[in-house]
């Protein structure tokens, strides 16, 4: 069952179209209209992107020998730096809601099984970025 999301009113489709634009088009300017949540889509966007060097090397470490990021569709990267920056410095979200939400991103964005495989990643790399402090 596929619902549908309005990408105006879901803040990690936001997340995604930005970091999207900004990461494979360097020209691209950030820019945040009016939103409930537009304080949070900053936070998350200019976190990921100042932190995106710390977030690549926690990914290839713990995406495993099987992944390489490099090589993952570019909106996969996106989505998983994304919810990365939000494991290592969203120590108030939890894991379960950091997935759900980001699925339910990617079903505006993706195939159902593409997002199982997501829901894969994202559940391996949470366990393991989260594992030592809960």
């Amino acid at each position: 069952m596929r619902i549908s999301f309005s990408p105006n009113n879901n803040p990690r489709v936001i997340i995604i179209q930005k970091l999207y634009g900004k990461f494979f088009n360097d020209d691209e300017k950030l820019i945040f209209p009016k939103h409930r949540f537009k304080k949070f889509i900053k936070d998350i966007v200019t976190g990921t992107i100042e932190r995106n060097d710390v977030i690549l090397d926690e990914l290839n470490k713990n995406l495993g020998n099987e992944f390489t990021f490099s090589k993952m569709d570019k909106l996969f990267q996106v989505i998983l730096k994304s919810a990365t920056f939000e494991f290592l410095y969203k120590p108030n979200l939890s894991i379960k809601i950091i997935i759900k939400e980001y699925l339910n991103a990617s079903n505006f964005f993706l195939e159902s099984s593409q997002t199982k495989y997501l829901n894969a990643l994202l559940d391996n790399i949470g366990k393991k970025l989260r594992s030592p402090n809960e």
